[in-house]
């Protein structure tokens, strides 16, 4: 498929990327089956127009002394790209227009001739001299430079083979095989930054159907910018490697897809009319057609920096939890970085008391956090005495056990270093921390995500750098007398299907406190909700936010005059209304479900306000969804749900506090 994608540039098949050879790694971008975007940019700056003090940085390959320096273009930040891209090459031009443009930008910047190259393909490397520009195919004519300098990968080839190549190609070589030489008197600089750019875009933006899908908005906006983002949040470690991989696997499903589908309508167009192997080509035809648009759009979704957001990344645990012991005995590990007799005898005290524990009890000690969890079975117990404690990368609970703090939170603190997708992966199907701090850095992801099963944190402290808590469908979190705080993202995720309860925590300074995931998906429940006297503060968006579609708001106005109780659901409760005046919640809310508590009035307005904000806005989303699984049902498109509105979103929610939140205590994240 990348010999498809560049013969539709106008490229020839060999345009790939170079060998990762000693020198040839700093040079161009690493192979695919290497890994998605390893290619290290660094702080260069690049422009069409003079700058003062501004160079391009050259290479001279180790113990390669025959081959000239090579200007090293490819080590680009995200904006420089995104400026040329936007600015000087493309523009507001439709797919279609690219290599129309493309040609446009070259004609203008690019030196016709006289420059040095390196012809280098995965076989071999050639000093070649430019003697002319075949703009319009996006080639350049050359011949051997003399003297002869050449270097091959395979003994077999010559000399004589590279000559005989040259002649069946016309002279004519795709420019992103070439990598252009200094003369030290930097006039071919812009030359060398066109020819990146071109060698980019298609070997990591163009698709091979992009030109074929419908321009409603600009090439740039549609597909430039967010494969752009996405390449350098790869680069940068901003994107689960689950989800890279994904990504890579999706993309090679739709080049493989997208190629039959090409052999297939290329076929069809010889076949006899009305002939039966053309009407079972059609019917294989339209199958392909459909799997290629599903594929499509699962690869913009992780393309689209916000759908990735707020969609994330299922990921699968590949660890498996052990169960009992064969024994059925259950052990209590200590773990203590240094034990001395005080703390021996305070723990022994506290916690293997005769009216604690009755029965005999086998006691483990640790030195290492990580080596007491792996050593758990089902129903064990981890007591972790006051310390630091760090760990380095990710750690997984898949059995059901309790791990908790024998202090204060701030005196037991564990601390993530190095890479890792997330901290605490939580499996297991009840587990349970306390007092315990936990202090997040270098994840993509969140600092406790669970998978499955239930997880209560107690008493603990999250101390986050990228997301907080991330529940996932089916998986249940129960939040008391906690703390979270310092995400970049939301400070608790709640997917759909999951259950989440939340009573007198505290969550501030994030990017946006809670945010609740309603996804348009007949297979998802919506999530089971419940606060209690939580304070949610300080946050840079909102305290809580809700994910869903955008045919939600148009469902709206449509259904918006059918019913009484729709009719009810668009009255919005204010703070500065007197509470005798405001829409009775309980009354809206038994019209709509019949099964929902009533909202609880706190003492403050701003606390009502917030607390009705949120109910009033999610039994309609709630009434909505079912409303449009109705109708879609009538089209005979899904199966018509009639206890849709009969789930409640939120099962309590009283007496939680919003103060401080950058854009107020409810919105809503249309998409």
């Amino acid at each position: 498929m990348a010999d498809e994608t560049l013969a539709r540039a106008g490229l020839e098949p060999e345009a790939m990327a170079p060998e990762s050879t000693d020198w040839a790694a700093q040079e161009g971008p690493a192979p695919l089956e290497k890994g998605l975007f390893q290619d290290k940019d660094s702080c260069i700056d690049c422009s069409f127009h003079d700058k003062s003090g501004t160079t391009l940085q050259t290479f001279v390959p180790e113990g390669k002394k025959l081959f000239p320096q090579i200007i090293q273009t490819n080590q680009l930040l995200f904006y420089e790209r995104f400026r040329a891209y936007q600015d000087y090459i493309l523009a507001d031009c439709k797919a279609s227009e690219v290599k129309e443009f493309t040609v446009t930008f070259l004609e203008k910047v690019l030196e016709p001739s006289g420059w040095l190259a390196v012809w280098h393909t995965n076989v071999f490397k050639v000093l070649v001299e430019v003697v002319d520009m075949d703009f319009s195919a996006l080639k350049a004519i050359v011949r051997l430079a003399e003297p002869h300098v050449c270097e091959f990968k395979l003994n077999t080839f010559t000399l004589e083979r590279v000559k005989e190549l040259l002649d069946l190609k016309e002279y004519r070589l795709p420019l992103q095989e070439l990598w252009v030489v200094s003369d030290d008197s930097g006039v071919f600089e812009q030359t060398a930054l066109a020819i990146e750019h071109v060698r980019f875009f298609y070997e990591k933006i163009w698709r091979s159907w992009d030109e074929e899908e419908e321009d409603e908005y600009d090439y740039f906006v549609r597909c430039v910018e967010p494969r752009l983002r996405l390449h350098y949040d790869i680069l940068e470690d901003r994107v689960p490697s689950g989800l890279i991989v994904d990504y890579c696997n999706l993309l090679t499903q739709c080049e493989e897809s997208y190629r039959k589908f090409l052999n297939l309508r290329s076929s069809l167009s010889n076949c006899n009319s009305d002939s039966e192997q053309e009407n079972i080509s059609m019917v294989e035809g339209l199958k392909l057609y459909s799997e290629i648009e599903q594929l499509k759009q699962k690869l913009k979704l992780i393309e689209n920096p916000l759908l990735r957001y707020v969609f994330g990344y299922q990921k699968n645990s590949n660890i498996q939890a052990k169960g009992a012991r064969p024994d059925g005995q259950k052990i209590t590990h200590v773990v203590s970085s240094t034990m001395n007799t005080s703390l021996l005898r305070s723990l022994f005290r506290d916690r293997f008391c005769e009216e604690t524990y009755r029965e005999e009890t086998e006691i483990q000690f640790h030195s290492d956090l990580l080596s007491a969890i792996n050593a758990c079975y089902e129903g064990d117990t981890v007591i972790i005495c006051p310390g630091h404690y760090v760990v380095n990368g990710t750690f997984s609970i898949a059995d059901s056990i309790e791990l908790e703090g024998y202090g204060f939170p701030d005196d037991i603190v564990v601390e993530k270093r190095g890479k890792g997708d997330t901290f605490v992966d939580c499996i297991g199907v009840d587990i349970k921390i306390s007092s315990i701090k936990f202090i997040q850095h270098d994840s993509v992801e969140g600092i406790l995500i669970i998978h499955h099963g239930k997880t209560t944190l107690e008493n603990c402290v999250l101390q986050c750098e990228t997301t907080g808590i991330t529940v996932r469908t089916s998986a249940e979190l129960v939040m008391k007398n906690s703390d979270i705080y310092g995400a970049k993202g939301a400070g608790i995720e709640i997917y759909p299907g999951s259950k989440c309860t939340l009573n007198d925590n505290g969550i501030h300074h994030c990017k946006e406190g809670i945010l609740i995931k309603d996804f348009l998906d007949e297979h998802y429940d919506i999530p089971k909700i419940s606060m209690i006297n939580n304070i949610i503060h300080n946050n840079e968006g909102y305290g809580v936010v809700l994910v869903k579609p955008m045919i939600f708001s148009d469902l709206q106005e449509n259904v918006k005059g059918e019913t009484e109780d729709n009719k009810a659901l668009t009255v919005q409760t204010s703070g500065e209304a007197d509470s005798a005046e405001r829409v009775d919640l309980e009354e809206l809310i038994q019209c709509a479900a019949g099964k929902m508590e009533l909202c609880a009035r706190a003492g403050q307005s701003e606390q009502a306000e917030g607390n009705c904000e949120i109910v009033n806005e999610l039994v309609a989303a709630s009434i909505q969804k079912g409303q449009m699984k109705k109708r879609l049902s009538e089209l005979g498109i899904i199966q018509a749900d009639d206890n849709i509105m009969s789930q409640e979103m939120f099962v309590t929610i009283v007496g939680n506090q919003f103060k401080w939140n950058g854009k107020g205590s409810f919105g809503t994240f249309l998409y």
